[in-house]
């Protein structure tokens, strides 16, 4: 029987994988998978044809998420604490940041204060930590660990008086108790993000709204860390929006993917509840430029450089500001300066994780003609 069984799972599965239909994407890892490799005697002869058949193979196995959430549960079971980058606890997952690239992070950081000389608008700098920073104790001593604390202290250093630093991490941590960072990703919560925005508004001198009506409209979220790890002993994560009680903003938002431009008129995306990957609801996915026009009565208008961590934080703002444009130097084809002029807003914000910010090559390009 056994040899019977051994005999049809060679002859029956690569059937099953010839003709089973193929994805594009992988919903539970939240990643595009791997496309069968085009022929070339070059790719032959480097090798890179077979070893993109065997991750198509791999990508493409039946039932291959089982199998992986198999393995990750073989491996958590066998007391392994890092897997895939991302540690392991009862409460929550945590990422293993990268060692910092110090080289590129000076760049970024004298981009910014060469932005800063270059143009008028007031600018100012947040750097947030991730959860691993803020709930750095939770970990065991034997596991590496960067301090964020210290790595944004180090980042604040090099900017010059004419970035006005914005300090988070105090008013995060004093709030630790509170569900101010997911569980099973890597962003922080809309209580996290209004905890920030406040801290914001009083050293940009705005002035917090408060008014709001926080609205669950999803409770079985499993982010980034989720999707890299497949670990299900974490409990999935809310979703709040944050309603205004009595005061309504009107928003006319221009979403520009560096080709082509779509108009709606709201800053959440609730479609997106319906995938795997909910934290678009705010805002929709990272896009180059996105400009949002409110009713509010102010001369104030707000530039945001960003990563994703802004996504949830922009909501905020839209009752401060007349205007904001949301820029993701990750997705820009050209100098930003091609798409606006950061002389016409009286505000800009810089507002990275320190993941993200001690990594990333492109900031340096930021608001200068290249």
């Amino acid at each position: 029987k056994s040899a019977v069984l051994f005999l049809a799972l060679i002859f029956v599965m690569p059937l099953i994988l010839i003709f089973s239909k193929k994805s594009d994407f992988s919903e539970t890892e939240n990643r595009v998978l791997e496309k069968f490799p085009e022929f070339s005697f070059g790719a032959v002869a480097d090798k890179s044809y077979m070893n993109g058949i065997e991750t198509y193979l791999a990508d493409h196995f039946p039932a291959r998420v089982s199998w992986v959430k198999a393995k990750m549960n073989m491996e958590e079971l066998s007391g392994k604490e890092l897997i895939n980058g991302v540690y392991l606890t009862d409460e929550r997952m945590y990422e293993q940041l990268p060692e910092p690239d110090y080289n590129e992070m000076e760049k970024s950081v004298n981009a910014i204060n060469k932005f800063a000389e270059t143009y008028d608008t007031e600018v100012y700098a947040l750097i947030a930590p991730t959860s691993s920073g803020i709930y750095k104790d939770k970990l065991q001593p034997y596991l590496p660990q960067l301090d964020q604390k210290k790595l944004i202290s180090e980042i604040y250093d090099g900017f010059e008086s004419k970035v006005k630093q914005i300090d988070v991490y105090s008013a995060l941590y004093s709030s630790r108790d509170d569900y101010i960072y997911y569980r099973t990703d890597h962003h922080w919560t809309s209580k996290g993000a209004f905890t920030a925005y406040k801290a914001a508004a009083r050293r940009m001198g705005i002035g917090a709204y408060t008014d709001y009506e926080p609205e669950a409209v999803s409770e079985d979220f499993c982010g980034t860390y989720y999707s890299k790890c497949l670990f299900d002993g974490v409990k999935p994560d809310t979703i709040d929006i944050y309603r205004q009680k009595n005061h309504l903003t009107a928003t006319h938002v221009v979403l520009n993917d560096g080709m082509t431009e779509e108009i709606c008129d709201d800053i959440y995306f609730t479609d997106f509840l319906d995938t795997n990957d909910k934290y678009c609801v705010f805002l929709g996915h990272n896009r180059a430029v996105t400009s949002i026009t409110t009713n509010v009565e102010t001369r104030n208008t707000l530039l945001i450089v960003k990563d994703s961590y802004a996504n949830s934080m922009v909501p905020f703002f839209v009752q401060n500001y007349s205007k904001i444009t949301v820029v993701d130097p990750r997705y820009l084809k050209t100098a930003v300066t091609e798409y606006i002029n950061p002389d016409d807003y009286t505000h800009t914000l810089f507002l990275y994780n320190a993941s993200t910010f001690s990594t990333d090559k492109n900031v340096k390009n930021i608001g200068l003609t290249q």
